[in-house]
C-alpha cells in the first residue's frame, strides 16, 4: 500500500480536494440555492420560470463542480453562453444575474465547509485562488454573452423603431395596423397627440444636440429625415395647442419649425412636412422656433409670390414714391394697426393721438388703394408683409 504521507503534497491535494467535491450533489445544492435567490435584489420575481431556473442551475453546478476538479471550466461548455443570452431576453437585470451566480459559489462553498474536516483546512486555503479563478472566468463568460445578446436585442429594436417611423413617414396614408405596430415599438399610445420639430441645414445640429439633452432627461423621443429636414417627434402633453412640457419648451428656443400631431402617430407624416415648411421659413436673424401661428402668413406670401403674383408688388411701388421718413411713418402705423386691428391700442403704441393713426390710415389708403380697414385689404397685407 502506498504511503500518502510519501507522496508529493500536490498529488494528496488534488485526490483529497476530489473527495470533498465528489460529496457534493448537485441537485441539493440547487434546492439550496433556489431557497436563497429571493435575497437577491431583481430576483424576487424573476421572469425566467422556476423550472427553468432549476435546470440551468443543476447544470451550471455540475459543470463548475467539473471545473474545480480539473482547474478549470470547459472551453466547450455552453451554460454560460446560454444563462447570459436566456437572462438577457428575459429581461434580468445584469447586477442580479451577477449577484445570483456568485450566489453559486457562496452555495457551493458553505458545502464544502461542511464535508471538510479541520485536517482539510490547509487544503482549502491552496484551494482558494483556483476557485475564485473560476468564479471569475463563469462570470465573465456569462457577461459576455449577455451584453452581446443585449447590444443584438437593442440594434434589433433599432431596427424595428426605423421601419416604424419609415412606415408612417413615406406612407401617402398610414393604416390603423401600421400606426398599432409603430405605437408598441416607440413606446406611445398611438392616439395621443406628439409634438413635432424640423430643422434644416446648418440648424440640424443644434436640434441634435437639444434631442439628446432631452433623452438625457428620460423624455422618450425619436428622430428620422424627411426630404432633407432633421425630424424630431415626442409625446405632447396637455390640451390643444403647444403646452408648457420640457421638449416644447427647449425646441422653443431653437430655429426649428415647430407643431404638433394632434390626432397622434397617424398624423405624424403630415406634421413632419409642416414642421419642415415652417423650419424653411426663418429668416437668418430670427433665432426661436417658427409655429404655425407665426408661420402661415408667411408661408401663403411665399407661395404666392412663387406662381408669379407678389401679393404687395403693387402697394410696395406706390410706397415707393414716398420719402423715406413718411413711407416709414406710416408703414410702422399700418403694421401696427394689423397686429391689434385697434386705433386706441396702435395710438398708445406709437405714442400719439388717435386722430394722428387715423389720418396715416387715411393716407397710406389714397396713396396705395388698399384700405387695411377692410378685412379682405388687410389679410392682403397681412399675408404680403409676413
Amino acid at each position: 500500500m502506498t504511503d500518502s504521507a510519501a507522496e508529493p503534497l500536490g498529488i494528496v491535494d488534488d485526490r483529497r480536494w476530489r473527495e470533498l467535491l465528489g460529496q457534493l450533489d448537485p441537485a441539493t445544492l440547487t434546492d439550496v440555492l433556489l431557497a436563497r435567490l429571493s435575497e437577491v435584489t431583481g430576483y424576487e420575481s424573476p421572469r425566467v420560470p422556476r423550472a427553468e431556473i432549476r435546470r440551468t442551475t443543476e447544470r451550471s453546478m455540475e459543470i463548475l463542480l467539473d471545473g474545480l476538479r480539473s482547474g478549470g471550466i470547459d472551453d466547450t461548455a455552453t451554460m454560460p453562453s446560454e444563462l447570459g443570452v436566456t437572462r438577457a431576453r428575459a429581461g434580468v437585470e445584469l447586477s442580479a444575474l451577477i449577484t445570483a451566480i456568485r450566489l453559486d459559489f457562496a452555495v457551493l462553498w458553505d458545502a464544502l465547509m461542511e464535508v471538510a474536516d479541520e485536517a482539510d483546512a490547509q487544503l482549502i486555503v491552496r484551494r482558494t485562488r483556483s476557485v475564485m479563478r473560476t468564479v471569475d472566468l463563469w462570470v465573465e463568460r456569462v457577461q459576455r454573452a449577455y451584453l452581446a445578446e443585449e447590444q443584438r436585442m437593442r440594434e434589433d429594436s433599432a431596427s424595428l423603431r426605423r421601419e416604424a417611423i419609415d412606415a408612417l413617414l413615406h406612407l401617402p396614408r398610414a393604416t390603423q395596423d401600421t400606426v398599432d405596430t409603430a405605437g408598441r415599438e416607440l413606446g406611445f399610445a398611438p392616439a395621443d397627440p406628439l409634438i413635432v420639430a424640423a430643422a434644416v441645414r446648418g440648424d440640424i445640429a443644434a436640434l441634435r444636440v437639444g434631442l439628446a439633452e432631452l433623452e438625457r432627461g428620460g423624455v422618450r423621443c425619436h428622430a428620422a429625415h424627411v426630404d432633407g429636414a432633421f425630424v424630431v417627434f415626442t409625446a405632447g402633453r396637455g390640451g390643444a395647442g403647444l403646452d408648457g412640457s420640457e421638449a416644447t419648451a427647449l425646441f422653443s428656443t431653437l430655429r426649428v419649425g415647430l407643431t404638433r400631431a394632434e390626432d397622434g402617430l397617424i398624423g405624424l407624416r403630415s406634421a413632419a412636412v409642416q414642421a419642415r415648411e415652417l423650419a424653411l421659413l426663418l429668416a437668418p436673424d430670427e433665432s426661436e422656433a417658427m409655429t404655425w401661428e407665426r408661420g402661415w402668413a408667411r408661408r401663403a406670401a411665399r407661395l404666392l409670390d412663387g406662381s408669379g403674383a407678389p401679393v404687395t408688388a403693387d402697394v410696395d411701388a406706390a410706397l415707393a414714391q414716398c420719402s423715406d421718413a413718411k413711407r416709414t411713418r406710416l408703414l410702422e402705423t399700418v403694421r401696427s394697426y394689423l397686429a391689434t386691428g385697434s386705433i386706441g391700442v396702435t395710438a398708445q403704441a406709437l405714442f400719439c393721438h388717435r386722430n394722428t393713426v387715423s389720418k396715416q390710415l387715411q393716407q397710406f389708403r389714397d396713396l396705395t388703394g388698399v384700405d387695411p380697414t377692410v378685412p379682405e385689404a388687410a389679410a392682403r397685407l397681412v399675408v404680403g408683409w409676413a
